[in-house]
């Protein structure tokens, strides 16, 4: 790595005005003519330095250089066997996709013998993904635990009565954890599956990863059905009560009551914090899914290009400063496009349920009762959900009214 990095500083100064390589002139923008005069239409050596920074580069004048069968040598002459085309332009046609090629294999992947964007989602995979992502996770337990310090457990304030209210039926519990413990299994036999090479491998052994990987990728694949349908589910059950409401500006003006104590502001059954949690969850919960369908059904279902393509249309990249995204691509570039972006959403989506557990354990004294047994302490709803409970109050009230015979 130092030395790569040594050898590229190298080139760099080198090529500063006055430098040997900056003699030849007209590198840098080069044009067709200028590739003539200077390699004789191949590629240059600004062309190398900006592909190796990541820079665009445009190589339609490589694409189109496939040979030309037409000016083919005679059967009977010198190279005459190669039909106008050499070795490098054949493999040229190969790398961009242009080859003409026929097989028995059937599929549409089938006939991609070389994929151009490979080396660049092994790079995403392999550093960017492990690296942003793990210290997405490192950095919100960090902040969950310096929170903890500071703010220590919130207690419920006026003690706990010991009178129970129904907070939530049993079949919503049941979409919940269908939700959360396959989510948890997904999380972790995710993780497993992207950090097992550099980890695991060193510590277990290739055999018994291999072992591991494989039972994770099973486990993965099947309990995702599981998922979605709790995904489905708390949807239907909640989705209307999850719609924001006047109180809910407040609730966060007031920052939810949790850094200060003695502060309760009003709330239904969800308080704004919930609600902005769920929808993250159907959004997040929804990408992942259908990210995930396509990586389960490989070469089926193409997401990225046409996402590509009305982001085009709408001109959202030209407003980043972006050029074009790529609205054509091919079968390989459609699954890794979709590998990144599922394990991507999947790290933000981990981070933010990190902070959901931690409120709904450790984090809020009462909490957790009302998805393990259904009820909640009656203080704890007076003073985390005042207009919930009031409403339910209310409802009590109305029906005891209705069963009272009339005088």
């Amino acid at each position: 790595m130092l030395l790569r990095m040594a050898i590229t500083l190298a080139v760099a100064l080198w090529l500063i005005p006055g430098g040997g390589a900056r003699a030849q002139g007209q590198e840098a923008g080069a044009t067709v003519q200028d590739r003539m005069a200077i390699t004789g239409g191949a590629q240059t050596l600004d062309d190398i330095l900006r592909r190796q920074r990541g820079e665009k580069v445009d190589l339609s004048f490589r694409r189109k250089a496939l040979g030309n069968p037409e000016a083919a040598a005679p059967i009977t002459a010198p190279l005459g066997t190669l039909g106008g085309v050499s070795d490098p332009e054949l493999w040229r046609a190969y790398r961009y996709g242009l080859a003409d090629l026929t097989t028995q294999i059937r599929g549409p992947a089938a006939t991609v013998v070389i994929q151009d964007g490979g080396m660049r989602w092994l790079q995403w995979r392999r550093d960017l993904l492990p690296g942003v992502g793990g210290w997405m996770l490192v950095g919100m337990i960090a902040l969950l635990a310096a929170f903890y310090l500071l703010r220590g457990r919130i207690r419920v304030e006026g003690g706990l009565s010991g009178e129970k209210v129904l907070r939530f039926h049993l079949i919503e519990r049941i979409a919940h954890w269908s939700m959360a413990g396959s989510f948890i299994l997904l999380g972790i036999t995710g993780l497993v599956l992207l950090y097992g090479r550099p980890f695991l491998i060193p510590l277990l052994g290739k055999e018994t990863f291999s072992a591991i990987a494989t039972g994770g990728k099973y486990i993965h694949n099947f309990i995702s059905f599981l998922f979605m349908a709790g995904l489905l589910a708390s949807f239907l059950l909640w989705a209307v009560r999850n719609l924001p409401e006047r109180a809910d500006i407040v609730w966060l003006l007031k920052g939810g009551g949790l850094f200060v104590r003695g502060v309760h502001p009003p709330a239904g059954k969800f308080n704004a914090g919930e609600k902005i949690m769920f929808w993250l969850v159907i959004l997040f919960g929804l990408a992942v899914s259908l990210t995930g369908i396509s990586l389960l059904l490989p070469f089926r279902i193409e997401l990225a290009g046409p996402v590509f393509a009305l982001l085009n249309d709408l001109g959202l990249p030209q407003v980043l400063g972006l050029s074009d995204l790529p609205a054509s691509l091919s079968p390989q570039e459609e699954m890794q496009y979709a590998q990144i972006v599922h394990a991507g959403i999947a790290f933000v989506f981990m981070t933010v349920i990190l902070a959901h557990i931690y409120l709904g354990t450790i984090g809020m004294e009462g909490a957790l009762e009302s998805m393990t047994r259904g009820t909640v302490d009656v203080q704890w709803a007076k003073e985390h959900h005042d207009l919930w409970y009031e409403e339910i109050r209310d409802r009590e009230r109305s029906r005891s009214q209705d069963a009272t015979p009339a005088e």
